[in-house]
């Protein structure tokens, strides 16, 4: 039977010790993920959500002292292990274990930047996320951009990566990384950029000159090409997909364990109004007779991250607006924000925007309820 929210917060080891704790660790947290998902951004919101609700609170939570302060919530955040906090998203991966088969996950980072303080640089959280099923996996706090390379392989051992594909941008395309992906039994599609500067002129060289120009009927028939064309909001973005997997003449294709292909896709976005603008995306893969219309399908899924996970957590919890810069504060409030933004997108009933689904939930309480599952 699938535990309730409430039930998995309440397995979240405490830091403190000692006979004078006041208010139970599973109180703060739930209270905190409410609040979240009520359109609340800080802690004060959470403290003036619990006083508003304390009457309905305590049918399933103790309260034993009331409604913990501003500064407690704070407090409590601070010092609270972010690991421990971060297992709530292995219990779903868990319980979505055969959905996840064959599924494409994304890797990307995104900075916290009001978190940064005198003498503290800015959270820096490493995320992998599932993005066709809108799951988030795993993530991983570091000081900065570039501790992103040490930080993969860390985030790998945090899910499993058996059967998945794993997509990362070009910071995260090393030879260790994908060693590590392919001995966890995982497939990756690794962006090329100017980090492996060599490398990258050899494959664009090689895809432009002798695949780009080849018939795409032809093309398509080996299943090398692929195009999709998405119109929307005043613009058509047409992309196309070239895969190669015939890559002996690549003298250091040794080096990327389970190396199978290299491709490029093409992106073309047309305006009204606005010069056509093309970007290429080239990339290494190591999936074994795949096409290229898996391969959009997925490098697309990557893009994800950024509208469906990053982009929420700015626009829809103004993450970069909270200035949490205690301790494991904004780490901690990341974690919660996923979790808000989670459970938010389980529950369908309604099909209203995320921004919307929280104010529904402010103005509401028992639909509050309903998204945490315990209507």
């Amino acid at each position: 039977m699938e535990k309730s929210i409430v039930e998995i917060l309440s397995e979240v080891r405490d830091y403190r010790k000692g006979n004078a704790i006041r208010h139970k660790l599973e109180d703060i947290l739930t209270i905190g993920l409410f609040s979240m998902i009520c359109n609340g951004n800080t802690f004060t919101d959470m403290e003036l959500f619990g006083e508003t609700h304390e009457e309905a609170l305590k049918k399933f939570l103790e309260l034993p002292h009331g409604i913990p302060s501003h500064d407690t919530f704070e407090a409590v955040f601070g010092k609270l292990d972010p690991k421990e906090l971060a297992k709530l998203f292995g219990v779903w991966v868990s319980e979505l274990r055969d959905k996840l088969k064959n599924a494409g996950v994304a890797i990307d980072g995104k900075t916290i930047r009001r978190s940064r303080g005198k003498d503290k640089k800015a959270v820096h959280v490493v995320t992998a996320f599932a993005s066709e099923l809108q799951l988030v996996l795993g993530h991983l706090a570091t000081d900065e951009k570039s501790n992103e390379i040490t930080a993969i392989p860390k985030l790998l051992e945090m899910f499993c990566v058996k059967g998945k594909i794993i997509t990362i941008d070009a910071m995260g395309a090393q030879t260790d990384i994908a060693k590590k992906i392919k001995e966890k039994k995982g497939d990756y599609i690794l962006a090329l950029k100017g980090n492996h500067a060599d490398l990258l002129d050899d494959v664009s060289l090689y895809l432009d000159q002798e695949i780009c120009s080849k018939s795409k009927t032809e093309l398509r028939k080996k299943g090398w090409y692929e195009r999709t064309i998405e119109q929307g909001h005043g613009r058509v973005e047409t992309r196309e997909c070239y895969i190669c997997p015939e890559i002996d003449w690549l003298n250091c294709r040794d080096n990327w364990a389970g190396l199978q292909g290299i491709g490029v896709i093409v992106s073309k976005r047309e305006e009204a109004g606005k010069e056509p603008s093309t970007v290429r995306h080239y990339f290494l893969y190591s999936m074994e007779k795949t096409c290229a219309a898996e391969v959009l399908r997925i490098k697309r899924s990557h893009w994800a991250i950024e509208n469906n996970l990053h982009w929420m957590l700015d626009m829809t919890f103004r993450e970069d607006d909270c200035r949490a810069r205690a301790e494991n504060a904004a780490e901690n409030l990341n974690i919660l924000r996923k979790l808000a933004l989670q459970l938010m997108k389980k529950e369908t009933s309604s099909n209203r925007s995320m921004r919307a689904k929280r104010l529904k939930c402010a103005y509401d309480f028992n639909y509050a309820l309903k998204v945490i599952g315990l209507d």
